[in-house]
């Protein structure tokens, strides 16, 4: 693929969007749809795709159905299976960049190292590692939640003397064929790679934690009768995306109260792992203890399959350390391998800053998210002006298409800048007040829901605030960021007219 880069100048850009995943390719394209070209994308890889460019390993592939993971604005009629794989979804966002020509706005290998307001102009400065600073009226973070491999802290992991891999940083040179390998984890990579290496492993030892609920994917091809309907009659494929919304949707109210609704999913969940799993002591291994939806709940036709078969098994004792070729749990039982694989996800923001990031009188968001994150709707913050986030703080999905949300967002946003055009020179900053009446009747919903039941899962802080999900239906996030409030925000003005380069040399230090 060729790269076009914009020009790294001194130019300050209207918007300055960071990350080029479904987020910062969504915002571009409406963007491009409207005719205006003041922005750029500043891209920490040398392509398009985020995620999807990223995570390579085995059986990489979407829990949600193929129509509803995508633009609503830009349909694909021709998805190859209900649930897309990872090449797939990766070849439509590099589709999308090509149709709405956005590789002009493109700086890729542009990794932020910090970013800091200007309150003499009104502007943020942006430094990158390598790269020329750029200024801009309002950036845009996103860069998504899951792109920082969390590595689990087991004494003697950095010393295993075979190859180790996390999902996220998969080697695709190493074969793992006729290899003793261990899977440390169970959540939702971990349930597509081990089917997919099972049959050429000579051995495969899961170290589970805690069991995951699984219910059936019910993945399948998409035959080329579908496809050739869609193409000729796109009202078909709005109506097979709205249908797979609607039952997507139907299924909130079991997350958000602990009800009959709840105890439904987990006899399906029961039901499903009796009919997969006949060995009970495996099957034992396998039952959580803990309530449907309190922990991410995983779709796949063959993980339960896999785990059946005979060169696998489920260590549940826990990993005490690892000694030269062995992983040695808790028991004192040695399992020696070639090869362990890390499926143990990202580390989610929930507290602290992705980056520095210094705003008003030199205060930092690092320090304002300590005991975690919060924003305005997920995409403003009190103190940090024209900043936006996407996918901020309390804007995941627990049940549908990140998508929906994006595209929510994107709504929102471009009312957002359409706002600053009007105010010249200005910036806007929520008030603190408006911030804080709004996180807190999302935490008032959050308290009573299953994600707060007491289990322990990557969506809380350390103190158990649940600062990742949204409490509610989607279609009632939509609601609530289909129109900008000028009212809910403060005008900063210029404190002085010095120039750009004035503004900058006076900002607060960016720590290291």
């Amino acid at each position: 693929m060729s790269e076009h880069p914009v020009s790294v100048d001194n130019e300050t850009l209207g918007v300055a969007i960071i990350g080029a995943g479904f987020g910062g390719l969504g915002l571009a394209a409406r963007l491009r749809q409207r005719g205006e070209n003041d922005f750029a994308i500043f891209e920490q890889a040398g392509d398009v795709g985020g995620v999807w460019r990223d995570n390579t390993y085995p059986g990489a592939a979407c829990d949600v159905p193929s129509h509803l993971y995508s633009f609503s604005f830009e349909p694909n009629p021709d998805w190859q299976r209900v649930y897309s794989g990872r090449q797939d979804i990766h070849r439509y966002l590099q589709h999308c960049a090509e149709k709405y020509q956005l590789h002009s706005r493109i700086a890729f290998h542009h990794r932020v190292k910090a970013m800091r307001f200007c309150e003499h102009s009104q502007i943020w400065c942006i430094d990158f590692e390598g790269q020329p600073s750029r200024y801009a009226r309002a950036v845009v973070v996103a860069i998504g939640a899951l792109n920082i491999p969390q590595y689990p802290a087991i004494p003697g992991l950095e010393d295993f003397d075979g190859k180790v891999m996390h999902t996220a940083e998969w080697d695709g040179n190493y074969s793992l064929a006729g290899k003793r390998v261990g899977v440390i984890g169970t959540g939702a990579s971990a349930i597509q790679v081990i089917p997919s290496i099972q049959p050429e492993v000579a051995s495969l030892s899961v170290f589970q934690r805690t069991p995951p609920w699984v219910l059936p994917k019910r993945d399948g091809a998409v035959s080329e009768s579908a496809r050739r309907r869609f193409r000729r009659h796109p009202l078909a494929q709005r109506l097979a995306r709205l249908g797979q919304y609607a039952l997507m949707e139907s299924v909130v109210p079991a997350f958000l109260w602990d009800s009959i609704l709840t105890r439904l999913g987990e006899s399906a969940g029961r039901r499903y792992l009796k009919r997969q799993v006949r060995d009970p002591a495996l099957r034992a291994k396998l039952t959580p203890n803990y309530g449907m939806g309190c922990k991410r709940v995983l779709l796949s036709d063959d993980y339960y399959r896999a785990l059946s078969c005979d060169n696998v098994q489920v260590v549940t004792d826990g990993i005490a350390r690892i000694e030269g070729d062995s992983v040695v749990t808790a028991t004192g039982e040695r399992q020696q391998l070639d090869a362990l694989i890390l499926a143990t996800g990202f580390k989610v923001p929930v507290a602290g800053a992705p980056m520095p990031i210094i705003g008003l009188g030199g205060r930092q968001l690092n320090d304002d998210w300590a005991e975690g994150s919060e924003a305005y709707k997920g995409l403003t913050v009190s103190g940090y002006p024209n900043l936006l986030y996407m996918m901020g703080p309390n804007t995941g999905p627990g049940n549908t298409s990140v998508v929906f949300y994006i595209e929510s967002q994107i709504r929102y946003i471009l009312q957002y800048l359409d706002q600053l055009k009007r105010i010249p020179g200005k910036a806007l900053d929520v008030q603190e007040t408006v911030q804080e009446r709004f996180n807190e009747r999302v935490q008032r919903r959050m308290a009573n829901s299953i994600w707060t039941s007491g289990c322990n899962s990557w969506y809380l802080t350390e103190s158990g605030k649940n600062t990742t999900l949204w409490p509610s239906f989607s279609w009632h996030y939509r609601l609530i960021t289909r129109r900008f409030s000028l009212g809910d925000y403060r005008v900063c003005a210029p404190h002085s007219q010095d120039t750009k380069v004035k503004a900058a040399s006076e900002a607060p230090t960016v720590p290291a």
